[in-house]
């Protein structure tokens, strides 16, 4: 069996500041927040949720704390924060200063200004409103790997 990562589902607080984040802020594209006619009840997880295709056809999705807890059957303290890191990579080196700058615009925080690192790349952080961390990433050689 061959696994692929399909969806990266981000568990937020307010799923309409989110959405404003990640589409008026970093511009991706979606067709906005769907899936609201299924409320959420005691044993039962909501159904709004917020999705973006990226150009890798990777989805992203923004889906309540609440909900994403209720749905895994695991305490709402587990759904916060960032253990990890989400990376970008970028073509050009202002991008990566572009995309910083354009998070912390939007209501992001700047976690790391960009850098260049002995390992050939030019990277820094950012961590969406709901301290999710993203690293931007432009690799001095021009490839990934």
């Amino acid at each position: 069996m061959r696994i692929g990562i399909a969806a990266v589902t981000l568990g937020v607080d307010d799923l309409e500041r989110s959405l404003r984040f990640y589409r008026d802020g970093l511009g991706l594209t979606t067709e906005g927040i769907i899936g609201t006619e299924f409320a959420r009840d005691a044993t039962t997880p909501g159904g709004a949720v917020a999705m973006f295709t990226l150009a890798d056809g990777l989805i992203l999705s923004l889906y309540g704390r609440a909900d994403l807890a209720l749905d895994a059957d695991i305490p709402v303290e587990r759904v916060a924060g960032s253990p990890m890191s989400l990376g970008v990579f970028v073509d050009h080196r202002d991008d990566v200063d572009h995309t910083l700058e354009r998070a912390e615009r939007a209501g992001g925080r700047i976690v790391r200004a960009p850098l260049e690192r002995p390992w050939g790349i030019y990277a820094g952080y950012f961590a969406d409103p709901d301290d999710h961390l993203w690293e931007v990433v432009h690799f001095m050689g021009g490839t990934a790997g």
